[in-house]
């Protein structure tokens, strides 16, 4: 493989080891920078339902060469269709196909895409290290470090140390990079809204996605294989001390949807205590400028944590690793790429957060649902547009 087209940048230390930081190592990788990816999690699992995969979810993870086991491995479709929570049907959304080749939506067990990921970064035999994370960073300049190298010091959750000429925070929209490295930044901002997921069979003759509005909790349906759904519901946030029980998700997620019809309805017949049933408050951040101190720079949740309105975090993930390679390969000197990473990424994630809370807002404030469906279908138009 070519070396990147950048002296100063021969190794790299990606901190996180889910789907921006994936993105971001194989991106790296496949241009020739040597890639170290640690992860807090002693055992590289991923918990979650299913994930939707939009059309330019899509074309990212075909720049990615994993397009192909995602078809094979989850389900892609053309339409989602749009209810009235009782089932009356709306209208259908039918998704454009924004390349050739390329499905115009789906869904995949978010598990399942994960394996399909850590596959990749197995096949460019990169190190990873498990159980591990940073606990200081420091920036080192020749001009200003008495002739030291450029590069920066990192020290390890183990107490081992390590020297990279670029360190990539992709450790979640709790990052502790982003805590390190970058004081002028902030924790990402509770909405108001809670998400609860089910992951189940799938009900029969569901052909396509499926949103239900109109209702002060939407709710929608994602196939995401062959015999196999999760559906996500949003609420209004009630703060509590404790999570809660298996019990309790059960119950309150089959009275939540106790006035919903049609498939939406069947989830609330057949679910069982079997089904993995989750809830999590929802929180967002468009963390401001500069995403890059020296030669530390933030990806994914760290830089740009959005909600499920758009189905678009781990497509905005995705997107910003490949972009940070991108750049970093055509530029002339490290400053340059990470300037123009940062500025081909901004006013995209800024439009996705923005229009995802403000989505949330209308639901929270109970707005008409041909309302919610047309700023969907804006927000979807503007999101085939390159990245």
């Amino acid at each position: 493989m070519a070396q990147v087209n950048i002296a100063s940048v021969a190794n790299a230390l990606v901190v996180g080891g889910g789907i921006g930081g994936m993105a971001t190592a194989i991106s790296l990788a496949e241009r020739g920078v040597a890639v170290d990816l640690i992860d807090v999690d002693p055992e590289w699992r991923v918990y979650g339902a299913g994930i939707t995969i939009t059309g330019p979810t899509l074309r990212a993870y075909r720049q990615l060469g994993m397009l192909d086991a995602i078809k094979a491995q989850g389900a892609v479709t053309t339409t989602t269709r749009f209810f009235r929570y009782d089932g009356t049907p709306m209208f259908d959304l039918d998704e454009p196909v924004i390349e050739e080749g390329l499905p115009a939506t789906g869904g995949i067990m978010r598990p399942v895409l994960h394996r399909i990921m850590q596959a990749r970064v197995q096949e460019l035999k990169l190190p990873v290290r498990l159980g591990l994370t940073v606990t200081a960073l420091v920036n080192r300049d020749s001009r200003v470090d008495g002739g030291v190298a450029g590069g920066v010091d990192v020290t390890f959750s183990d107490g081992t140390t390590g020297r990279y000429d670029l360190v990539v925070g992709a450790d979640s929209i709790s990052s502790a990079v982003r805590d390190i490295a970058f004081p002028h930044m902030g924790p990402a901002l509770p909405t108001g809204q809670g998400c609860w997921r089910i992951s189940m069979a799938k009900p029969p003759g569901l052909e396509m996605s499926e949103f239900f509005l109109g209702h002060g909790n939407p709710c929608g349906i994602t196939p995401c294989a062959a015999d196999q759904i999760y559906m996500w519901m949003l609420t209004p946030h009630e703060p509590r001390k404790d999570h809660f029980t298996p019990q309790e998700l059960f119950d309150r997620l089959k009275g939540l949807l106790a006035d919903f019809g049609g498939n939406a309805g069947w989830i609330r017949d057949n679910m069982t205590m079997d089904d993995w049933i989750n809830y999590r408050p929802l929180a967002a951040a468009l963390q401001p400028a500069p995403w890059y101190q020296g030669r530390i720079v933030l990806v994914g949740d760290a830089a740009h944590a959005t909600t499920p309105h758009l189905a678009s975090g781990a497509g905005m993930a995705v997107e910003s690793g490949i972009v940070l390679a991108e750049e970093l390969e055509r530029a002339d000197t490290l400053e340059a790429g990470l300037a123009a990473y940062q500025a081909r990424r901004f006013d995209r994630c800024r439009d996705i957060i923005e229009t995802s809370v403000a989505v949330g807002q209308l639901q929270l404030e109970h707005g008409p649902p041909e309302e919610h469906g047309q700023m969907l279908e804006r927000a979807f138009t503007r999101l085939i547009e390159p990245f």
